[in-house]
């Protein structure tokens, strides 16, 4: 039956093919991937943007150099990662007992993870930027700027992602069902294209175009002398800053934006080749598993390229440490 639909009947582009593949096998596999997926980045999330939040929030005195902008990406990150146990539990037993509020809930913060982490690392990439540039302007930058900038960016998006949830909710999910076993409401072509363009432009093509601009500004900095401008040690750490950002940004957003323009255009039966359809719908849960990744990865960036982290976890972790060391001696003497 499977080489039967591989084609549209009688090579008409206009048709829409009937693609009856038996996909009873591939959705195993994709409740396995998720399953297993979602249980490793858990522990490491959890964890990394925990300690992270701790950090920021409690020991960086100086809220300059983008650190409002990194506690909002780990709360980001956060809510997404508090979300994982549910999915797990759906994957594992093929059963959702816990409404369908909830299912869509859990299903709009993976779209508002995404796409506020993009959004905060664009930030993160511009003030670096411009900080460097202008470093007076950063020396009159003012802290409730960046806390201003931070909640009309969880306003916008969270309002731009709401596309998500109203694509999914148009009926009950079939039995106890949820996440990938929503239904997905049909739009009309002329529907459909301007709501991808402009979703994949502002989502994805303008963020990438703005944090590859700052790269190249801090790169062309370092080759030119300015006077007023900072050591080109603290262009480098710039320089760090923004390329891991844009390493982040790519490795883990890319895969699945590349692919949800023709996944939206399968999934409404405007791609007509049938292998096309299967490929891109195959890719998809591989996609969104991709770019679930960045939850483990953001916490590196405060780790590895903000000193005063290191600095402030070296010396409060290594203190908690050893206070739970002396309390654990403490607790054993006194059975004994």
């Amino acid at each position: 039956m499977g080489s039967q639909n591989a084609f549209c009947p009688g090579g008409n582009s206009s048709t829409i093919c009937d693609c009856s593949y038996n996909m009873s096998s591939w959705e195993q596999t994709m409740d396995h991937l998720y399953t297993y997926f979602y249980l490793i980045i858990f522990i490491p999330g959890l964890l990394g943007n925990s300690l992270a939040l701790w950090v920021l929030c409690r020991f960086i005195r100086k809220k300059t150099k983008a650190i409002i902008f990194m506690i909002n990406l780990a709360i980001a990150d956060l809510a997404h990662v508090l979300s994982l146990p549910l999915r797990i539990y759906y994957y594992f037993n093929h059963t959702w007992p816990f409404g369908k509020g909830l299912c869509l809930l859990c299903f709009y913060l993976k779209y508002l993870n995404m796409y506020a982490s993009i959004a905060f690392l664009v930030c993160i990439s511009i003030q670096r930027c411009v900080f460097l540039m202008h470093p007076f302007c950063a020396k009159k930058w003012k802290r409730r700027y960046d806390v201003r900038i931070s909640i009309t960016l969880w306003l916008v998006v969270g309002f731009f992602c709401s596309p998500f949830i109203i694509m999914r909710s148009n009926s009950a999910p079939s039995g106890s069902g949820c996440f990938k076993d929503l239904p997905t409401r049909k739009l009309s072509p002329r529907l459909v294209a301007p709501m991808v363009a402009f979703g994949e432009l502002l989502g994805f093509v303008i963020p990438l175009a703005i944090i590859s601009f700052c790269s190249y500004r801090i790169a062309r900095s370092l080759r030119q002398d300015f006077p007023g401008q900072q050591a080109v040690s603290d262009k480098h750490k710039a320089l760090r800053m923004v390329l891991v950002c844009t390493g982040v940004f790519l490795f883990c957003f890319a895969p699945y934006h590349v692919n949800f323009l023709f996944y939206m255009m399968a999934t409404q039966d405007i791609i007509v080749s049938c292998p096309l359809q299967l490929v891109v719908k195959h890719f998809h849960p591989i996609s969104l598993c991709i770019a679930s990744l960045n939850c483990c990865l953001n916490p590196l960036i405060y780790y590895f390229l903000t000193t005063e982290f290191q600095q402030q976890l070296a010396r409060h972790g290594s203190s908690v440490l050893r206070g739970r060391l002396m309390s654990l001696e403490s607790s054993s003497s006194f059975k004994e």
